[in-house]
C-alpha cells in the first residue's frame, strides 16, 4: 500500500460514481460502438444513430440484445 493511502482519512474519499459530479458532463457517455459513423452504409449509419439515441435517452452505456431488437424494430424492420 502507498503511505498516502494509509494516512488518508475517510474525509479524503472521492465518490466517483455520483451523477452530481461537475467534472464530467452528464450527457457524455462511453460508446459501445465506434464514435464515427462516416464509413457506414446509410442503413448502418441509421441504426448506429438510433442505438446512440436509445442509449442517451435511457442512460445506458451498453445495450442488451433485447434492446437492440427494440431499436431495430422501431426503425421499421421486421422479419419476413
Amino acid at each position: 500500500m502507498l503511505p498516502e493511502a494509509i494516512s488518508a482519512g475517510p474525509d479524503s474519499f472521492i465518490e466517483r460514481r455520483s451523477h452530481s459530479s461537475t467534472s464530467v458532463p452528464v450527457d457524455r457517455q462511453r460508446r459501445q460502438f465506434a464514435d464515427s459513423h462516416d464509413e457506414l452504409s446509410f442503413e448502418a449509419k441509421e441504426l448506429a444513430q438510433a442505438v446512440d439515441a436509445y442509449k442517451l435517452t435511457h442512460r445506458r452505456r451498453f445495450i442488451t440484445h433485447e434492446e437492440m431488437l427494440h431499436v431495430i424494430k422501431s426503425l421499421g424492420y421486421e422479419r419476413k
